[in-house]
């Protein structure tokens, strides 16, 4: 096997690797394989570098290479040359595109900042991932109403912090409250009536 055939061989490996550590979130929507395109342009500009330093070394004269250096003498270090000039600028190009392509399908995505911008200080997710909104105006001590205090407004914060999930069990839990209370109350009515049949 000559230079250059290794050297596609090994171009081939570094190409299959990434691929097979790909974790599944970055394949669970449109948007997520376009920023994981990103990042791999970001490590070719890395390969890109590393290329360019290794095109340059094999620029100087061999007498001025150390004495630990695997660099190529002879002819086999102006084909060396050759190669990875040729990768350096199908590299670059590789990037342009990737970058080009995943920039123009993000911006047809229309991404939300908040989908890549930082969260805030002190910032809690919704715990469900999806919440319920609340109006601005229960946050505030309505008028005319007595009894509104403290404990009511952090009860209201907790309740904004609640998933969707867990607004639908609060919901059923107060349902079998309800229907508790009901069958009690009928319960009673029965019972009173009863009394006063037998009463008379």
């Amino acid at each position: 096997m000559n230079a250059s055939e290794s050297k596609a061989a090994t171009n081939g490996e570094q190409r299959e690797q990434p691929s097979e550590r790909i974790d599944p979130i970055w394949t669970s929507s449109r948007s997520a394989r376009q920023i994981l395109a990103l990042t791999d342009a970001e490590r070719g500009i890395n390969k890109l570098l590393s290329l360019a330093a290794s095109s340059i070394a094999l620029l100087t004269l061999p007498q001025t290479d150390p004495a630990d250096s695997s660099l190529p003498q002879g002819e086999e270090r102006s084909e060396q040359f050759v190669l990875e000039a040729s990768e350096y600028f199908e590299q670059l190009d590789q990037i342009q595109i990737d970058m080009r392509s995943s920039l123009a399908h993000i911006r047809q995505s229309r991404i939300p900042p908040s989908a890549i911008d930082a969260p805030p200080p002190n910032f809690i997710p919704q715990p469900a991932g999806v919440g319920t909104p609340m109006s601005s105006s229960t946050s505030e001590n309505p008028d005319g109403v007595d009894g509104y205090k403290e404990n009511d407004v952090e009860e209201e914060d907790m309740a904004s912090k609640r998933g969707l999930q867990e607004e639908r069990l609060n919901r059923d839990a107060w349902r079998g409250v309800l229907d508790a209370l009901t069958r009690l109350k009928q319960a009673r009515e029965r019972e009173n009536a009863n009394r006063m049949d037998t009463s008379s």
